[in-house]
């Protein structure tokens, strides 16, 4: 056994996705993890199990699997497997022209294992043509991200059914995130008419993190947004996400970023 276990990385950070066959020779693997990507792995032909954070699950196509970051897990593939295979990195998932996309993932996070029905056609037909889109030299994003979004869509047609989605306060929370942004736990909560303890409790079953750590996500990100895309200052910007100053703001990127705003403009230009 070793000291510790093995990181893989399959995925180039600058693309942040890979859609793929399912490689047939990998049927039996050690247990890893996986450096900031999460995995859907989709199952036609095969058996065997599929062994993921101290639980087992059978290979009974046609079905479903999640990896998430951090999650280990390894392959017993007993029989010659077929099947599709999307990672998705966190870079992809910051840069995507569709953010329905983090909102449905939201939605599969409890979820590890999906049964798909044995008549369905267009699962086969999605994974297929994403499979296509990704050998294209000049690479069509907005292609590439609808026929996400219809996986996706499906997954959770399916795992709803199934008793897996996920909690509604989650994406509530996700969609007040995306359409007012404020360095506040109390506003969400409030706004969600929950407390913000079990705002908080939410956010560490779901997201393994404090709601405070969840909205600084957003925040940094927006940030970076006005920074490489605007020409507004630096304390516009804090007015705008309501700071109280600009010394408290950059403290605030910086704790995260390890730049100040300043530095990190400078350094895109």
């Amino acid at each position: 056994m070793n000291d510790s276990i093995s990181t893989y990385n399959k995925i180039n950070a600058e693309v942040g996705i890979k859609i793929e066959p399912f490689d047939a020779t990998k049927r039996y693997t050690k247990p890893h993890k996986h450096n900031k990507y999460l995995e859907i792995i989709y199952f036609i032909k095969g058996s065997g199990f599929h062994h993921l954070d101290m639980q087992s699950h059978s290979i009974e196509p046609p079905l479903l699997f999640i990896v998430k970051k951090d999650e280990v897990h390894h392959w017993e593939i007993t029989t010659k497997p077929k099947g599709y295979v999307i990672i998705i990195k966190e870079s992809f998932l910051e840069k995507t022209l569709d953010k329905y996309i983090n909102t449905q993932l939201i939605k599969l996070n409890n979820c590890q294992k999906i049964k798909v029905a044995e008549d369905d056609k267009s699962l086969n037909f999605l994974f297929k043509s994403l499979c296509w889109e990704m050998e294209q030299v000049n690479l069509n994003q907005e292609a590439l991200e609808g026929g996400l979004k219809a996986i996706l869509a499906k997954m959770v047609k399916y795992a709803t059914l199934q008793g897996g989605g996920n909690t509604d306060m989650t994406v509530q929370f996700v969609n007040l995130l995306s359409e007012n942004l404020k360095n506040n736990v109390s506003f969400y909560a409030e706004t969600l008419n929950t407390t913000s303890q079990n705002l908080n409790a939410i956010c560490h079953k779901v997201f393994n993190k404090t709601a405070s750590d969840v909205i600084a996500e957003y925040i940094i990100m927006e940030v970076k947004r006005q920074l490489a895309y605007t020409n507004k200052s630096i304390s516009d910007i804090a007015y705008d996400l309501e700071f109280k100053d600009t010394s408290h703001f950059t403290k605030y990127f910086k704790r995260y970023t390890q730049l100040t705003p300043l530095q990190f403009r400078k350094k895109l230009i």
